[in-house]
């Protein structure tokens, strides 16, 4: 994508951290930049952005913004299907978001992740694999920092590894427009990494998709436009993406006003799974250790005890990262390395405390009932479940089979609590479930907790809802989390024993 915007005027909708760091960037490239959002910005963060020349408008969104815009920077966060941009596309303008913007204008090879669950854990697993060989690496997208204000310090023979949501990738496909735009937008209708993976698809943000077609589509983006020089990486036991390994292509129904959808892949086909594959190369299992079949070459790589996380659902991450990070460049040393000294990501199964022989554990990340299940099935002691959130209309039968399988006290919070005690209203014959109790927020379930927490047992926040009902993002409720329980852990720590008096 050409560096200069001079000629071009580009309206940012919203002003979430991606909103922002297009703003600047476009801004900074000669582009006249209009910022609209809703709410305003911080005072600080207004103040710059007006330093720099940027337009700021503040409250409702109407098409009038649109007049003189050659193209629109969407936050992903901004449903895709408001007034404004549906006017913009009926007005056949480009949108883009700042992963795209990046994504289009980075000189390294781009390694991108997506999938329902597992993505931020392989991703930042891959980087490491990738800096453990030698790369300078570069990690972004739906993790950490945007990556775009780090183009320029980006060299040709580095790596890139993105975490791609599908709310990132929904506007990878907008290209109807693009083919008919002036430079620089018609540089390239479409853009997919080198190497793409999708870990998972399972049902996840039907609050803000319309049906699971709409969102595997979202999550197809990432392959769509690859070139035969590129690599996509599938989960052949996943029920959704086994048969697109299969047969080399997507396939999608159609599904509340989604169209199905029929594409020939057009990468190279890896994949990763527990089973040895009959045909093709990627990753399995075999006599407790992670061997790759790797151009041509059959090798163990790690061995299975050297992986510190827990969880079934973690060894398939570790599967995944060996064959993405193999397929960006990655030496199988180098995976050695990494896999030896990871110890995880916050808010992912993370070990907070051991109070009174109980230890607590921080999965503020369950933020789908899917996910949760998957931190129920990585212990097998018994557990206080901490439950809760914002419900994503998504179902909770397969969730409340192994609570009744495995958990001694369900403590419900938030708006999902009514959804939640209707799912285990239900007891079978062979339920584990003694308690299920009601709390008023995620404070007073932690002190629950505390009353009913014996020793051996795990007490697990694995709230299987969203954050939003209480606080801005998961990880903020997680690091609400491990405040009190540190403050809980700190009043149940023994008193230092008085110095004896001299006799």
């Amino acid at each position: 994508m050409h560096s200069d915007f001079s000629s071009q005027t580009i309206l940012i909708v919203g002003l979430a951290r991606e909103g922002r760091a297009a703003a600047r960037w476009l801004a900074a490239r000669g582009a006249r930049v209009i910022a609209s959002d809703l709410r305003p910005p911080q005072e600080e963060v207004r103040e710059e952005l007006e330093r720099m020349g940027i337009e700021m408008v503040i409250g409702p969104q109407r098409e009038a913004l649109l007049e003189g815009v050659d193209a629109l920077a969407v936050s992903p966060g901004v449903p895709q299907d408001i007034p404004l941009l549906q006017a913009a596309r009926d007005r056949r303008l480009p949108l883009t978001t700042e992963p795209r913007l990046f994504a289009q204008a980075c000189p390294a090879p781009i390694a991108g992740v997506t999938g329902s669950s597992g993505k931020t854990t392989t991703t930042t697993l891959v980087a490491r694999m990738l800096e453990a060989s030698g790369f300078r690496t570069h990690l972004g997208g739906n993790i950490g920092d945007p990556l775009l204000p780090q183009l320029e310090a980006i060299a040709a023979d580095d790596r890139t590894v993105m975490e791609l949501s599908s709310f990132q990738l929904l506007y990878w496909a907008e290209t109807a427009a693009w083919r008919d735009a002036p430079p620089p937008w018609n540089d390239s209708a479409g853009v997919s990494p080198h190497v793409a993976a999708i870990l998972n698809l399972t049902p996840n943000h039907l609050d803000r998709h319309p049906s699971m077609a709409h969102y595997a589509a979202a999550k197809a983006n990432i392959l769509a436009f690859q070139t035969p020089d590129d690599w996509v990486i599938l989960n052949r036991e996943d029920a959704m993406t086994a048969p697109w390994a299969e047969s080399g292509r997507v396939r999608i129904p159609a599904g509340d006003g989604q169209p199905a959808r029929d594409f020939a892949i057009p990468g190279q086909i890896l994949t990763f799974g527990f089973q040895r594959p009959a045909q093709g190369e990627g990753s399995w299992l075999e006599d407790g250790w992670v061997v790759l079949r790797w151009q041509g070459e059959t090798q163990r790589v790690f061995p299975v005890e050297a992986i510190r996380l827990r969880g079934r659902h973690n060894l398939a991450n570790a599967l995944a990262a060996a064959v993405i990070a193999a397929a960006a460049g990655a030496t199988p040393e180098g995976m050695a390395e990494a896999i030896a000294d990871f110890r995880g990501v916050p808010h992912r199964l993370e070990e907070v405390a051991r109070i009174d022989g109980a230890l607590w554990i921080n999965d503020s990340i369950a933020t789908a009932p899917e996910r949760a299940l998957a931190a129920l099935r990585s212990f097998d002691e018994p557990i206080i479940l901490l439950a809760g959130g914002r419900d994503k209309h998504l179902p909770w039968d397969a969730w409340a089979e192994e609570v009744h399988r495995r958990v001694r006290v369900v403590i419900a919070f938030g708006e999902a609590r009514p959804i939640i005690e209707q799912a285990l209203a239900q007891r079978p014959p062979h339920s584990c479930l003694q308690s299920l109790l009601p709390a008023d927020d995620l404070p007073d379930a932690v002190m629950q907790a505390a009353r009913m927490a014996q020793p051996g047992e795990i007490v697990l926040l694995a709230p299987g809802g969203t954050s939003f009902d209480a606080y801005p993002d998961f990880a903020a409720r997680g690091q609400h989390f491990r405040e009190l329980v540190r403050a809980l852990a700190r009043q149940r720590a023994p008193s230092p024993s008085p110095h004896p008096s001299p006799i």
